[in-house]
Formats: C-alpha cells, sequence, structure tokens
C-alpha cells in the first residue's frame, strides 16, 4: 500500500542562490508567515493559502479590450473602473476564492495564481536535479514566509535531506513553538535568525508580534548545543530599528547569549511592486533605500563587542 505524502505550498523555488548559505543553493520558499512586517520583500508568502496576483502591465483589457478574466469570475469580484483606466478587483472577496477561474482565463500572464501545492517526492526530485550544479558546499535553503510554519511537511523532507546527505539552510523568524524549533533544527546545517528590534512592542508595532517567543528560542536554540552555524540577521530599517540604543541592545543580547555573527541588512524597496499586485499598500513607498556605507557606524557597535558583522551580501560562507 502507497504511504500518502505530506505537501506543502510553496510559492517560489529559486536555483543558483549565492547568497543565503554556502555554495551555490536552492531556495525553497514556503507559504505562511506568522508576522507582518511592514517592510516585507515576500508579502505574497504571508497567507497560507493560494492566492492571486495582478500584474497590470501584462494586462491587455485597455490596448485589447479583453474582459476574459471578468466573465469568468463566478463571484464579480472583477469589474472595469468607471472611467474606462482599467480592470479592479475586490480583494476581499479574492480572499475566499480557491479556484481562480480569472487566473487560467487570463492569457497573457497578468493574473496569476501564488502558491504551488507539492509533495515530499516532487521536491526531492527537483534538489536532487539542482544538486548537479551545487558544488561541494551548496545545497537547499528553505525560506519563506516562515519556513516552521508547515512543520509536517518541513520536518519531512529536512529528514529526507539528511538521508540523502544534502546541506540544509533555512531562514527563520524563529517565532514557532520552541519544542518543533529545536527538533527540526537537528537537520539543519546552517540558519539565518532575524532579530528585527530589542523593544518588544516597538516589534509588534512594525511586525504584528512582540519578541519574546524570538528571542527565548535564540537563547534555547544556543543552550541546546545545537552543532551548526548561526547567523543572527536584521533589515536595518530607518526610523525603527537604526538608532544607537537599539543597535546596542542587540549586540549586548548577542554578548550576553554568546552569538558571534550577524548580517545587517539595509533597507529595499524590490519587494514594493508586489504588494500592489496583491492590492495591498505599501507602507513604506515613500522611503528610499539604505546605501551600505551608511550601516558603518552601526557595524562598529558590533565589532566593538567581538562580534562579527557583515553588511549586505558580505556574509562569509
Amino acid at each position: 500500500m502507497m504511504l500518502k505524502e505530506n505537501k506543502g505550498l510553496v510559492f517560489d523555488i529559486q536555483s543558483y542562490s549565492v547568497h543565503d548559505g554556502p555554495g551555490c543553493r536552492t531556495l525553497v520558499f514556503l507559504s505562511g508567515c506568522p508576522l507582518r512586517c511592514q517592510w516585507c520583500a515576500n508579502p505574497e508568502g504571508w497567507e497560507y493559502r493560494r492566492r492571486p496576483m495582478l500584474r497590470m502591465s501584462k494586462c491587455v483589457h485597455l490596448s485589447q479590450g479583453c474582459t476574459r478574466c471578468l466573465r469568468a469570475c463566478p463571484f464579480e469580484a472583477i469589474s472595469r473602473y468607471s472611467d474606462g483606466t482599467g480592470i479592479m478587483i475586490n480583494w476581499t472577496i479574492c480572499a475566499s476564492c480557491e479556484t481562480m477561474e480569472c487566473t487560467e482565463a487570463c492569457l497573457h500572464e497578468a493574473l496569476v495564481v501564488c502558491g504551488k501545492w507539492i509533495s515530499e517526492s516532487e521536491l526531492m526530485r527537483i534538489l536532487n536535479r539542482d544538486r548537479n550544479f551545487w558544488g561541494a558546499r551548496g545545497g537547499v535553503t528553505f525560506s519563506g514566509g516562515e519556513p516552521f510554519l508547515q512543520r509536517d511537511f518541513i520536518l519531512a523532507v529536512l529528514k529526507k535531506c539528511k538521508e540523502a546527505y544534502i546541506h540544509t539552510a533555512v531562514e527563520t523568524t524563529a517565532y514557532t513553538d520552541r519544542d518543533f524549533l529545536l527538533q527540526a533544527m537537528k537537520y539543519i546545517d546552517f540558519a539565518f535568525i532575524d532579530i528585527k528590534h530589542m523593544d518588544p512592542e516597538r516589534h509588534k508595532e512594525k511586525t504584528g508580534v512582540t519578541n519574546e517567543i524570538i528571542l527565548a528560542n535564540i537563547v534555547a536554540l544556543v543552550t541546546s548545543h545545537w552543532p551548526g552555524r548561526l547567523v543572527i540577521r536584521m533589515p536595518v530599517i530607518e526610523g525603527f530599528n537604526d538608532s544607537e540604543d537599539n543597535i546596542i541592545a542587540t549586540a549586548d543580547f548577542m554578548k550576553k547569549v554568546g552569538l558571534k555573527e550577524i548580517n545587517l541588512l539595509p533597507f529595499h524597496r524590490l519587494g514594493e511592486s508586489k504588494w500592489r499586485q496583491l492590492g495591498m499598500d505599501y507602507p513604506y513607498s515613500e522611503k528610499e533605500g539604505i546605501p551600505e556605507e551608511v550601516l558603518g557606524p552601526l557595524q562598529d557597535i558590533f565589532l566593538e563587542r567581538d562580534i562579527l558583522c557583515y553588511v549586505g551580501h558580505d556574509t562569509p560562507f
């Protein structure tokens, strides 16, 4: 009798990444995240469900008068602007749609489905295909969303990766059940864990959750004597977490816990278009990206405490 396989919801798989762990890697982005970071570059990974995205640059409604998506939607969630400037979507109605006929009707990939259910064996087939190009130090990195949200799937895949001698990495918020985190990390060789702010209320203000679980899980992982390599990561957001007080508090926490590496990522707006495609307002649309050289004084605070601090994509692997 064939056993039923776990399936995971994945919103992207990228091959040949060199910034998300040692060597050349395949990135697997799992859907669903408990955080709602206002600068998020992957908002399409927030929800644990398949969802439509509208890329207006590919829509031919204005140029060719196409109305295929309007006619295909059984819920009348798509309509035309009264001034004839294009189509609009009622995203509230779309949130409960599971069939997404509009995406099948669109012949120009303006309306697409974000998220695909994939079995453990199908994902392993992709990883085994890609491993021919990883080199000796590469492997797979699980990202998201929050990869530990889909517990049964990620744990099963991690075990299969270890059985296949595949190097494993994770990019996680660590906002998850502690026992599960420690269980899953047994099958992981390298980890990026984000610390976005040391003040719980400031953390909640911009991410939707406080930071107590995250910090406690980091301490638990370190004291568990996990043998892998952990690099703390901080997206540096002007006016939110770039104050000297917060950087010092982060460095002091790392020093106390015994953490030795952090990666500062300057804010960028590369994900802004995805917010529009999902019908959401991007809170940081007026903010400019931060040049890496501006982070020098923040980097010094960590270096003065004997904590290795990498800026941007300078993390050595």
